[in-house]
């Protein structure tokens, strides 16, 4: 889906194409030969990846935000007039089938003309498995994404991937059906129906598997700043490949965003200084990019990475662990059930605060993105107090 030759090409090229590129632009358009072309036809699915295509389209163009940023993109439907928009667009960036299903059946329909970019297959994005259970303790310990997420070194965490594969175990209960109905031995019946029993059990502690089935990693990989940098190389490669009279503008709005991530790095490190050590539950796994560019794990989530309904073992075991541990802090979002904090929460002294993944009240566009970052950090100081 993706014309890796050109991306690459352009992303090793990096900032010093990006200052040759800019001299270049500058001298045509004193030359009088500058021919504004038109503006490439640019959708982005969410509005973090909007907001990163916005800032590097700044003074050329503004690409089209298909999912609004106070709504869910995991169930998100398609209008007419969005999928007019990416019938007409030239090129898509989104994040992937893991978190916006429904728009992969839009993509598949278009021509070849039109260039997709889906950020959680390319190989230079870091990528985390989805962790697992309510309390994350199946995950191993916290800090391996650290060096994941610094060093792209997949190695060990695609095992750790591999090894939870072994919960769909399910097949196994298609072969005690079998058993179930064959009566011809009743005691051996008796025996596979006290088994069953069992197996009903594990089929429930596997439910918090089920939201897993969109894809191998965790979907949300626009919150950690370090994808990000590496993505505004991508966008400008492909922008420029398809629009070149503005590739200088392209690499010079990617190397000042990267700037700009580096000195909000060191920002939300400062503000998150006064509050690390403490606990805290986040709504839906959502966040483990954020915690691992910024070294802060949280301690379970009510529900799953795809905000599915989490089931009433999973609510109980987080509510058991805020009492046991103290734990400090429950993040709610604004696009989901806010009863179940309240729950989890019932008979506590966690403070709770709002967090969300994606904007939600910030005006979309190129600015978007910083803010978002800040807003997290900000409601997790908040929250921690």
């Amino acid at each position: 889906m993706l014309a890796r030759d050109h991306v690459m090409l352009y992303y090793i090229i990096g900032d010093q194409m990006s200052r040759l590129l800019t001299t270049v632009s500058a001298i045509t358009v004193i030359a009088g030969t500058y021919v504004n072309a038109d503006v490439p036809k640019v959708i982005a699915d969410i509005a973090p990846i909007h907001s990163l295509v916005s800032r590097v389209m700044d003074g050329v163009g503004e690409p089209k935000l298909i999912v609004p940023n106070e709504t869910s993109p995991h169930d998100y439907r398609l209008r007419p007039a969005d999928a007019q928009a990416i019938e007409d667009a030239n090129l898509v960036f989104w994040m992937g089938e893991g978190l916006t299903p429904w728009m992969e059946r839009a993509l598949e329909a278009l021509n070849s003309d039109t260039d997709i970019v889906e950020f959680l297959a390319l190989e230079e994005s870091t990528r985390l498995s989805f962790r697992e259970g309510a309390l994350f303790e199946a995950h191993g310990d916290h800090d391996d994404h650290d060096d994941h997420d610094e060093h792209d070194d997949h190695d060990d965490h695609d095992k750790d991937h591999d090894d939870h594969d072994d919960h769909d175990d399910h097949d196994e209960h298609d072969d005690h059906d079998k058993d179930h109905d064959e009566h011809d031995d009743h005691d051996d019946h008796d025996k596979d129906h006290d088994d069953h029993d069992d197996h009903d059990k594990d089929h429930d502690d596997h439910d918090d598997h089920a939201g897993h089935d969109h894809g191998e990693f965790d979907p949300h990989a626009w919150l950690s700043t370090s994808n990000a940098k590496t993505w505004v190389n991508v966008i400008a490669a492909k922008l420029s490949s398809i629009d070149p009279n503005n590739a200088g503008t392209y690499f010079a709005n990617a190397s000042e965003a990267r700037n700009e991530m580096d000195a909000l790095d060191d920002e939300i490190n400062a503000m998150l200084a006064p509050v690390r050590g403490g606990k805290f539950i986040v709504f839906h796994d959502a966040y483990q990019y954020f915690e691992s560019v910024y070294d802060f794990p949280a301690s379970g989530a009510i529900s799953l990475g795809d905000a599915s309904d989490p089931s009433a073992a999973r609510i109980a075991e987080i509510a058991d662990r805020i009492k046991r541990e103290n734990i400090d802090c429950v993040l709610s979002e604004p696009q989901f059930n806010a009863g179940l904090v309240k729950t989890v929460m019932g008979g506590t002294d966690a403070n709770t605060q709002v967090i969300d993944p994606l904007g939600f009240g910030i005006e979309p566009g190129s600015s978007l993105y910083p803010k978002l970052i800040r807003a997290m950090a900000q409601s997790l100081v908040d929250c921690l107090k």
